[in-house]
């Protein structure tokens, strides 16, 4: 009866906006994003971020604002505003509960002016970093875009919609339910309360469903004919001296329609120094590959002296008569990647990833951007010794993503299916895009080295070897270039996603989620765990979550569960288990569960959130990440020679032999 009811609410929550968009009587166009948009000689950006103005439907008529048509006009004419960072979630921006727990829609306006030199012979661009989780755009009460999936762009173009040398108005309406056909999944119920009824969201992922308008919203100008697309993929010789660029340019525009014959692109790549390298013509083809001598690798963190190296590309449309019609420029890292049963390797050589998996999550401003709290994260990343991380359990910033490729932080990329429990060809179709969204978007980083098709799936049921055959097939035919993994909880037993991966990635907690307390259970556990992954599947295979919870300041010795005596502890057993794996080769990195403290639902096991950083939401440093970074800055000696910092010289790391530094043994 209770899943009959509930299915009745998200079935009426559904039929309630198709209704509704119907009354709009306007056909909203879906876009997702294209390429990230940058200044040049022939493009202009600017930013819409600031402060907006901001409404919240009653939760029990979401779809009161589009009936309403609250697009029309300013939204102070509809209810009472309150000011609205952006980008920001809007859950803890006020002092209310009901804001920070609201499920449904959400509305945003602001005026702009659009200048007149922007009207002549250009187009103009409207475009989203991301909007959690639907999101529908008006301009100057027009519809302009909707876009469906959280954590990823979207852009449309707007240069019919606009006033040119006069003000304009955006409105945005942003609906965070969750239901058992979005990625991620949710529930929502109808429940009383002690005034009436209210909207319920549930979800079994451990983490907040921040919503509002996540990243930096962006008008740009491109010319009438201009580059749309920029596909690049990178390889060096065997002995890394030599790379090469293979690249694809779309054109978009009125001469790429008549005279697509006569278009061509002239490519120049810069290196560091911003020394010319390479000058090259398409001779009338959109596609070529540059040869660079003398080759600056792309290496990660730790693995070489001078990581993160990156080239300019700068790309020039030219049309008849060699007009110069659009320059678009981007940053190239020269890197190998392969990988075998046994082995993946950057440029010819082993890696072993040392990392984290993290969530994009502070205080006050959720998961908004940051651009602060994305330096303070790499710092400590670096001052740790880390040289990878997932990104748990949705596509990051495509500006951390730029962090990363500059520093050299390998990125394991995974999109937003977390915790899927009930498959349908609705969900996979929604699965197929996100993934599609996600490599179109970051498919020109070096950093991305690897794509994770989903966290924790329920992968032990029967249509689950179906689904993911589906998945990881359709990833793979967007980019073979890269692995394709999961992080896997199911037990490896009952599996039936693990054969159609590349790399197996699993999720356990030892001594806190299983055998909670026993510090004795935990070593051997994990080696007879990977090993069995190994044996079933014969792939490389990565601990993708371990860890417990600890309350920062909390100290009992004896270890006991929430101290920080206990996650050091729980640490060192799993870095025994690890080195004795590593000896067996296949075994290919480990990674924390999780870089800092964050936000969840409410709940009786949740003190504050998840307790399980190694660095407080603050990021500050616990106890363990001390342990840890003796632990990575070791490994990075032992397997990558790489330079200790000063102040752990003094430190006796036992990582399974002796480690040699300027000052003698460790």
């Amino acid at each position: 009866m209770a899943l009959w009811l509930s299915s009745l609410v998200i079935g009426l929550y559904i039929l309630n906006f198709t209704l509704a968009l119907i009354i709009v009587n306007k056909d909203v166009k879906t876009s997702r994003g294209m390429l990230y948009p940058r200044e040049s000689e022939t493009r202009e950006v600017r930013s819409l971020d600031g402060i907006w103005n901001f409404v919240c439907s009653d939760e029990t008529n979401p779809t009161q604002g589009i009936r309403d048509k609250w697009f029309d006009d300013d939204l102070s004419k509809s209810r009472p505003i309150i000011p609205m960072p952006v980008p920001a979630s809007y859950n803890d921006i006020t002092t209310e509960r009901s804001l920070r727990d609201h499920v449904g829609t959400v509305w945003y306006d602001r005026k702009f002016f659009v200048p007149r030199s922007w009207e002549k012979d250009q187009r103009v661009w409207l475009r989203f970093g991301s909007v959690h989780y639907e999101a529908f755009v008006w301009i100057n009460g027009e519809s302009a875009v909707k876009h469906e999936m959280g954590h990823l762009p979207f852009e449309t173009e707007v240069t019919h919609l606009l006033k040119y040398g006069a003000e304009n108005r955006i409105t945005v309406m942003c609906d965070n339910a969750l239901i058992q056909t979005t990625v991620p999944q949710g529930k929502i119920s109808e429940v009383a309360n002690d005034g009436g009824v209210t909207i319920i969201q549930s979800y079994t992922f451990d983490f907040f469903n921040y919503a509002g308008i996540h990243r930096s919203v962006h008008l740009y100008t491109t010319p009438k004919t201009f580059i749309e697309e920029v596909e690049i993929q990178t390889k060096l010789s065997d002995n890394n001296s030599v790379g090469y660029i293979d690249y694809s340019v779309a054109v978009n525009g009125t001469a790429a329609n008549e005279a697509e014959n006569a278009l061509y692109v002239r490519l120049k790549l810069y290196n560091r120094e911003g020394v010319q390298v390479v000058n090259t013509t398409s001779d009338g083809k959109l596609e070529g590959t540059l040869k660079v001598s003398n080759a600056m690798p792309w290496w990660p963190y730790l693995m070489h002296s001078d990581p993160g190296y990156l080239y300019e590309l700068e790309i020039q449309l030219h049309g008849a008569n060699e007009q110069l019609l659009d320059v678009y420029r981007l940053k190239v890292g020269l890197r190998t990647l392969s990988w075998s049963n046994t082995t993946f390797q950057i440029n010819g050589k082993p890696v072993y990833f040392r990392g984290f998996g993290r969530h994009e999550d502070s205080d006050v401003r959720g998961k908004g951007l940051d651009n602060a709290l994305m330096v303070r994260d790499f710092n400590l990343i670096k001052w740790i010794g880390a040289n990878a991380y997932r990104t748990s359990h949705y596509p990051y910033s495509e500006e951390s993503m730029q962090f990363a490729d500059q520093h050299g932080i390998m990125i394991i990329d995974e999109c937003p299916s977390v915790d899927t429990e009930n498959y349908n060809q609705a969900l996979l179709d929604k699965h197929k895009s996100s993934l599609e969204q996600l490599i179109h978007r970051d498919r020109n980083h070096p950093s991305v080295v690897m794509w994770s098709i989903a966290n924790e799936p329920r992968t032990g049921q029967l249509n689950a070897d179906t689904y993911f055959q589906f998945v990881a097939n359709y990833t793979r035919s967007l980019d073979s270039s890269r692995p394709v993994t999961a992080a896997i909880a199911t037990p490896w037993t009952d599996d039936k996603a693990g054969r159609y991966l590349d790399i197996i990635s699993f999720n356990r907690y030892n001594a806190w989620y299983s055998n909670t307390g026993r510090m004795d259970m935990v070593t051997q556990r994990v080696i007879d765990e990977a090993t069995a992954w190994n044996k079933k599947y014969g792939k490389p295979v990565i601990m993708s979550e371990y860890g417990a919870d600890t309350l920062e300041g909390l100290h009992l010795q004896p270890s006991f569960v929430w101290s920080e005596e206990f996650q050091s502890e729980v640490f060192s057993r799993h870095f025994k288990a690890f080195d004795a794996l590593r000896r067996k080769k296949w075994f290919i990195g480990e990674f924390v569960w999780n870089f800092a403290d964050f936000k969840t639902a409410q709940s009786y096991t949740r003190v504050g959130g998840n307790k399980k950083g190694v660095f407080t939401r603050a990021r500050q440093p616990k106890a363990a990440a001390h342990l840890l970074r003796q632990r990575y800055f070791a490994l990075g000696r032992e397997v990558d020679q790489c330079s200790l910092p000063e102040d752990l010289f003094t430190y006796i790391v036992d990582v399974g032999g002796s480690i040699k530094n300027e000052s003698g043994d460790l």
